[in-house]
């Protein structure tokens, strides 16, 4: 999924059990497919408490899909439903037109808070999902020290997270969460903590990381200006359901935020949810 320019051995093992030898490939080369995601008819939460009810909804390869919502909404439930940590109550819920039964290491999930092990270095977090899957130790190493400079914690990477900054720790949080390429990446409101300034330093280094991957996202937030910023679509939560699908014009572009289709979906959008 790094879109570094250095050079790495490794093989990968593809979802149909076929080996791909990707030595002397360039990170530039690498080009992860992202994975279809579906809801089908869910009703989403926990047996005593469903939180979302009849959802249909469909996330294509390579989209990046923010969900916004009043508290309590079933933002995180979802998240979670599609990261295999709560099963569907009714309904389907599948990746790749396959039943998702629990987690994988293809679809990785990122918190508000940002989970990092205290008694790791952020070289050790960043390191851990590759030691999961079996990396090498000199692999997972110089994978993860190229991540750490990708999202510019190049100088910070033997500090313990209580050294650094919460925008840092959220950096490291990312570079862990894309440093074992996975396909799906979920965030569940992962900058919502974050000063203003961070967190559009942060959504930009999002972005920036993100392009050309093909990894398909799904990000949470309560803040609907992100979430236009961001979105290819965006889903809008409320009384129990799916409200509605909207796709974002001109996504990801700064200079669009005073755009009149921008501004009216904006509207539209806080109208919607009764913000």
């Amino acid at each position: 999924m790094s879109t570094s320019s250095e050079t790495r051995e490794t093989t990968r093992t593809d979802t149909d059990g076929a080996t791909t030898d990707t030595s002397t490939t360039t990170a530039t080369a690498t080009a992860v497919r992202g994975t279809r995601l579906t809801l089908r008819a869910a009703t989403l939460g926990r047996p005593d408490a469903a939180a979302l009810a009849d959802v249909d909804l469909d996330v294509p390869p390579g989209e990046i899909l923010t969900v916004v919502g009043p508290s309590g909404c079933g933002k995180s439930t979802l998240l979670r439903t599609l990261a295999g940590l709560l099963p569907a109550l009714t309904g389907s819920v599948e990746q790749d037109g396959r039943p998702i039964g629990g987690p994988a290491a293809d679809r990785a999930l990122v918190f508000q808070e940002d989970a990092l092990l205290p008694w790791r270095s952020l070289l050790a977090n960043v390191e851990l999902p590759l030691a999961i899957q079996g990396a090498p130790r000199a692999e997972r190493r110089k994978r993860a020290a190229a991540w750490l400079e990708r999202v510019g914690l190049a100088d910070r990477a033997r500090q313990l997270p209580h050294r650094v900054s919460g925008g840092q720790r959220q950096r490291a949080q990312l570079a862990r969460a894309l440093a074992a390429d996975p396909r799906a990446v979920l965030m569940d409101e992962p900058f919502g903590a974050l000063d203003a300034q961070t967190r559009a330093g942060m959504q930009d280094l999002l972005v920036e990381v993100l392009h050309g991957t093909g990894a398909t996202v799904v990000f949470v937030t309560h803040d609907v200006d992100e979430a236009l910023f961001l979105g290819d679509r965006v889903a809008l939560l409320g009384a129990g359901r799916l409200v509605a699908v909207r796709d974002v014009p001109r996504p990801r572009d700064r200079a669009a935020h005073d755009d009149p289709a921008r501004v009216a979906l904006r509207r539209d959008v806080l109208t919607s949810l009764s913000i």
